[in-house]
């Protein structure tokens, strides 16, 4: 960490180039004897990376910044802030702190936090922004945070953990390919805390996931704009019971959608009407589910198509987590041909073509309010020209 980077000048500069090229910046002379032209460019580049994801540390002065890649892998305040709740007790580990975002938004629930960080440089840049964001209560601990555990005499109300999601192949989708392995830890974890918190791959399945665990309480999958950014597995050393699922959308307002693991085997009934009213297109975090005929169920919705995760009904149903569209007209392809001057964001829900070559077909032309739907029920191919009215 060179300290060298939070003298006032230094930082007026990396403020005053937050929008410059980076890599021009990079390859210039410094202005600065003790800070290079590649660390003026870091800093700019990681905190640009932080204007929407970290608003509180881009706000404040003197903040140093580790490498990109950590701003990259990093929590989000608004999902930080929401694993917080998750956590019990007065006391935390967090043994894979990064950045710090998530043990500083656990420190605002919980008395003692212990942060531990295999790399001392960026435990010390995190201890360093802590002191400058008035965190008090976290112990800064610059080890491997699974070997801290296994020689500390302590106990904790709560361990959090967020194990590497890359192995050496390609994409993770077993927990125990991960690192550190929670799967040969989880042990050591229950002997050493009431809660477990693991943050997990959103591509992990959910049933691979409860092969591999026990005392599975819930599991909570976290969405930000349809985008699944968190699978969060809580496990409660004491618990013995049916495991339940929580849909979470992080928007402009937080809603959820849970339910006992057991009702992903509720059947539903296909509609053979014509949609009429308002189609549903759920969230990513819906969908991640897997709860597809519960969804009908609980909002009290049609379903056009056994394979096709889109519903229908009269009403507006504002509670869905998702997107509401009024229907204006509906269309068979034949129909569609005759159709002039189309205008609306193509959605292809259980169709054979793609959206960029239906629109291109049709010679369909972008709107911002107006969408074009092509989809299948149980009587064909339906093409649906509507107005969106609730966003993600």
């Amino acid at each position: 960490m060179n300290e060298n980077i939070l003298n006032n000048e230094v930082q007026r500069y990396i403020t005053e180039h937050i929008n410059s090229d980076v890599n021009k910046i990079a390859l210039s002379k410094s202005l600065f004897k003790n800070v290079s032209s590649a660390e003026l460019a870091g800093q700019i580049s990681a905190k640009k990376k932080s204007i929407h994801k970290l608003p509180k540390w881009f706000n404040h002065e003197k903040i140093y910044y580790p490498v990109l890649l950590s701003i990259e892998q990093c929590s989000s305040e608004t999902t930080a802030a929401y694993k917080a709740n998750l956590a019990v007790g007065n006391t935390l580990i967090d043994l894979t702190a990064g950045f710090g975002v998530d043990s500083y938004f656990f420190s605002k629930k919980i008395n003692e936090v212990y942060s531990c960080e295999i790399n001392a440089e960026l435990s010390e840049i995190t201890a360093h922004n802590a002191k400058i964001l008035e965190i008090s209560n976290i112990i800064f601990i610059a080890e491997d945070g699974i070997e801290f555990l296994k020689k500390s005499n302590a106990k904790f109300n709560t361990i959090y953990i967020d194990p590497a999601r890359r192995s050496y192949s390609n994409k993770v989708f077993k927990l125990k390919d991960c690192t550190p392995d929670v799967t040969e830890h989880l042990a050591l974890f229950l002997g050493k805390a009431q809660r477990i918190i693991i943050k997990a791959a959103p591509l992990l399945d959910i049933s691979a996931g409860l092969s591999e665990l026990q005392n599975v309480s819930e599991i909570h999958i976290v969405s930000v704009k349809n985008e699944c950014k968190e699978l969060l597995w809580v496990i409660d050393k004491e618990f013995i019971g049916e495991t339940k699922i929580v849909c979470v959308t992080l928007n402009t307002s937080t809603k959820t959608f849970s339910f006992p693991i057991s009702d992903l085997r509720l059947t539903t009934e296909i509609a053979n009407s014509v949609p009429i009213g308002y189609i549903y297109e759920p969230d990513v975090a819906l969908l991640k589910s897997g709860a597809f005929n519960l969804i009908a169920e609980r909002f009290g919705l049609k379903k056009l198509h056994s394979q096709t995760q889109l519903y229908f009904s009269e009403e507006i149903k504002s509670e869905f987590l998702g997107r509401i569209f009024e229907i204006k007209s509906l269309l068979n392809l034949n129909e569609l041909k005759k159709e002039k001057n189309l205008k609306g964001n193509v959605i292809v829900r259980n169709f054979p073509e793609k959206a960029e070559n239906l629109a291109k077909k049709y010679k369909i032309t972008s709107s911002h309010d107006d969408f074009i739907l092509f989809t299948q029920t149980n009587n064909g191919y339906l093409v649906i020209k509507a107005k969106i009215i609730q966003h993600y």
